[in-house]
């Protein structure tokens, strides 16, 4: 099988709130030097799927990632998992895209790429928790698009997924090729061994500019977006305490009743 999982480097989601600013007027994130950056974690869970597919049928999974000066070593980490090839699509252009035109880019990579069974993605991204990558994919590769999978089956040119619902989940039966998106629960991505993490580092990665691909400047940058950010702002929060009062524990839960029904929590 062939497989494609869209990756994306991200800075890391534990590091502290301190750690980041914002420029209001450049609508950017600003950020310290030796931040460092891993792939997401939601993305590493779209691996492991792809990874469990090609364990139980063979294949070839193929990690695609899109932006302006992309890291081979943190972008090696689906390599260290068990993926075969690694290709980036690093030009300035492709900076700052929203989630139409990075999908745009993402799916001219994926045809460039070749045949493909399944394209995997996170569930969202955990940056800004948009979740837009594959639906946009599947519309643009006028494929099917299925989100939220816990657990992907294939056979016989089909895929059979449980995907994530409110109220439990529910099963469907896909022709091939599609997208899908990857839920958390399918469950933690594996770690990679140190002999994988060797490998991975001899394995040269695929480095294509928007010129490689069927798409022109202006679909890959800012020309290309759909949304206009308009605002970027870190939120205050202010946190206020007051220490309920009371000669006996009685009293104080009392006090305490009044409070919230002063405060209409109650």
């Amino acid at each position: 099988m062939k497989l494609i999982v869209c990756v994306k480097q991200v800075i890391d989601p534990e590091e502290p709130p301190s750690s980041f600013g914002v420029d209001e007027s450049a609508c950017k994130i600003t950020l310290p030097p030796g931040v460092p950056s891993v792939v997401s974690p939601f993305d590493r869970q779209a691996v492991e799927a792809a990874l469990r597919i090609k364990d139980d049928k063979g294949g070839k999974v193929t990690a695609l990632s899109l932006g302006h000066e992309l890291s081979p070593a943190v972008l090696r980490d689906p390599l260290a998992m068990g993926a075969d090839e690694l290709v980036l699509l690093d030009d300035p252009v492709f900076e700052n895209g929203d989630a139409w035109s990075t999908a745009y880019g993402l799916a001219m990579g994926a045809k460039k790429i070749g045949d493909f069974d399944i394209i995997f993605c996170g569930r969202q991204d955990s940056e800004t928790d948009a979740g837009q990558i594959g639906t946009c994919m599947g519309k643009i590769l006028n494929i099917p698009c299925v989100t939220v999978a816990k657990k992907i089956d294939v056979k016989d040119g089909k895929a059979t997924i449980e995907r994530v619902t409110d109220d439990g989940h529910e099963v469907l039966t896909v022709d091939l090729p599609l997208v899908v998106t990857v839920s958390n629960e399918l469950g933690e991505a594996r770690f990679a061994t140190v002999k994988q993490t060797m490998k991975a580092r001899k394995i040269k990665p695929v480095v294509w500019r928007h010129s490689d691909l069927d798409l022109t400047a202006d679909q890959a940058s800012v020309s290309g977006q759909k949304v206009k950010l308009v605002k970027l702002f870190k939120p205050v929060c202010d946190i206020k305490c007051e220490m309920i009062q009371g000669a006996t524990p009685e009293e104080m839960g009392a006090n305490l009743a009044v409070k919230l029904r002063e405060s209409n929590l109650l």
